[in-house]
């Protein structure tokens, strides 16, 4: 009776309820689908079902305050994308969480990788072209981003600073209306993601200058990437992964994690993520916790340089 009294517990069983998948963006975008596609995938081994909760606004920080303040049993997860992680604890004096202490990664999970596009009747095909175009306007040219702060604004920032062009931002409500004007000729450029620029890349509507990323990108292998163009070490992607709240037990994160990395290599996800342009990346909890800590440094030292607050 005391021999058996001794022997350590069982471990409760996890999940023990459908979990709650907080996505903070609004049903219908990017995020919202990713995020579907690989609840149905991790519900076939996690045994149970993930319900997917959007709550956007204030740029992730309405979705990403409530996801804090859960009950870190793992119960509750929350895409956590490049502005939650890296760029809004510098764009907002009171994000409503912190960053670094608030979330448990649980593992990266996808990246848009980003193009220079301009309108087809800027009269310029490679980097130094668009550079001896963009110095020789008499004044500085505008460029679209789907809004301020947004990973397509910060890249553009970024990429203002190493080729030394002075511009000026015009941003829009959504990566849509900026690509319709850039097509319509009142932006001459911007960069885009892959998902929103592909189609009209292919239609000849918008015109691809360089990529984004230090290796090309599949389904658009003709294009250099800036890198290669000459503008060394540039790379700017928007990206995503999950996260839990910070007292979330680290076997529950495991069994988390284990679930996200088998859905990522499911066909169901890649057949949909490449028709959508996107990358898997899958990671472990540590790597995601690298990743995030090294974006945040970079992008922080843009948005200070910039001096672009959001409040």
């Amino acid at each position: 009776m005391l021999a058996a009294l001794a022997l350590p517990l069982a471990a409760a069983a996890f999940p023990t309820q459908p979990v709650e998948w907080v996505v903070p963006y609004a049903a219908g975008g990017g995020s919202d689908v990713v995020a579907r596609v690989v609840a149905t995938e991790m519900t076939k081994t996690l045994g149970q079902s993930i319900i997917i909760n959007n709550k956007p606004g204030a740029g992730t920080n309405i979705g990403a305050s409530y996801a804090a303040r859960a009950n870190a049993d793992g119960h509750v997860v929350l895409t956590a994308d490049t502005a939650t992680l890296a760029a809004n604890p510098f764009l907002y004096s009171k994000p409503g969480y912190d960053a670094e202490k608030d979330f448990a990664p649980v593992g990266l999970m996808a990246r848009f990788p980003m193009l220079l596009v301009v309108n087809p009747q800027v009269p310029v095909k490679d980097l130094k072209e668009f550079l001896a175009w963009a110095k020789a306007q008499p004044n500085p040219p505008a460029f679209g981003t789907p809004g301020a702060g947004s990973p397509h604004h910060l890249a553009t920032e970024l990429f203002a600073d190493m080729a030394g062009l002075k511009l000026i931002h015009a941003p829009y409500k959504g990566a849509a209306p900026a690509v319709q004007d850039v097509m319509g000729g009142q932006v001459p450029f911007m960069f885009v993601d892959t998902a929103s620029g592909a189609p009209h890349i292919k239609a000849g509507k918008l015109k691809a200058i360089g990529v984004a990323s230090l290796k090309r990108v599949p389904n658009f292998e003709t294009i250099p990437t800036l890198d290669e163009q000459g503008m060394k070490g540039f790379e700017a992607y928007a990206w995503q992964g999950m996260v839990a709240p910070a007292k979330t037990p680290a076997a529950n994160i495991e069994i988390l994690n284990k679930a996200l990395v088998k859905a990522l290599g499911t066909d169901a996800a890649k057949e949909r993520f490449q028709t959508l342009g996107l990358e898997a990346i899958p990671s472990s909890p540590q790597e995601m916790a690298a990743y995030a800590k090294a974006e945040r440094e970079k992008w922080g030292k843009v948005i200070k340089a910039k001096g672009i607050k959001l409040d």
